[in-house]
């Protein structure tokens, strides 16, 4: 009787494989939400200012990301990187890169609108009570930006960690490539493994993404109320 492809998943170090590819997109979904989160506040902040040539500056970066594919940047850091900088960078180091490229315009852009949405009558307030620039915006600006930022930076999170999936392309081992991987080594012997598999891998992805949409949905309603 022919074996079923389920059983591939628990074959020698199968799912422990698997794993291992989940914490690789992970890592890098990660490490680049870290890097858009910091750098991300301080352009939101930049890109407040009235000054012309720094709002261009701006929109121009703003848009490349927005209109330009993660696929292409990525081919573009890792394929035109190395061979016309000479710079000798890992698939996932040049997934990181673009990552956070990706991450910092759209969460700079976050901050933007978190902070124009602040009505000019609190300013006005807490200046005519006496409080200095520093007293506004750590006591009223800031909080009421945290509030308002927090659900669609968790939203931008599960975005980047579904957008993972592309750096397999690239040549990093993560999930996806591992769960090739595995397909390809029982093509002959369980031809119904890809179903098992990618299946599996669907609810790895499933079991990250949806506590983090779940959190935004409640981060959303308790900001409401």
């Amino acid at each position: 009787m022919q074996d079923l492809g389920i059983q591939v998943l628990f074959q020698g170090n199968n799912f422990l494989r698997l794993c291992e590819g989940l914490w690789v997109s992970l890592r890098i979904a990660l490490i680049s939400m870290a890097i858009s989160v910091l750098l991300g506040l301080l352009l939101g902040v930049i890109m407040t200012s009235t000054n012309k040539i720094i709002c261009l500056v701006c929109r121009v970066y703003l848009e490349t990301v927005r209109i330009m594919p993660q696929l292409v940047l990525l081919f573009l850091v890792y394929f035109g990187a190395a061979k016309h900088l000479g710079l000798d960078l890992s698939g996932e180091m040049a997934a990181i890169i673009v990552f956070s490229f990706w991450g910092v315009a759209e969460m700079g852009d976050l901050v933007r609108c978190a902070l124009i949405s602040i009505p000019n009558h609190q300013y006005e307030s807490a200046y005519a009570l006496g409080m200095t620039k520093g007293q506004v915006f750590s006591h009223i600006i800031i909080p009421q930006t945290v509030r308002r930022l927090i659900p669609s930076a968790v939203n931008l999170l599960t975005r980047m960690i579904k957008t993972t999936s592309l750096v397999v392309l690239i040549g990093v081992v993560e999930v996806v490539k591992v769960g090739k991987q595995i397909i390809d080594a029982n093509r002959f012997t369980t031809p119904d493994s890809a179903l098992w598999i990618y299946g599996m891998i669907f609810l790895m992805y499933f079991v990250i993404c949806f506590p983090f949409s779940k959190a935004t949905s409640m981060l959303e309603r308790r900001l409401k109320d």
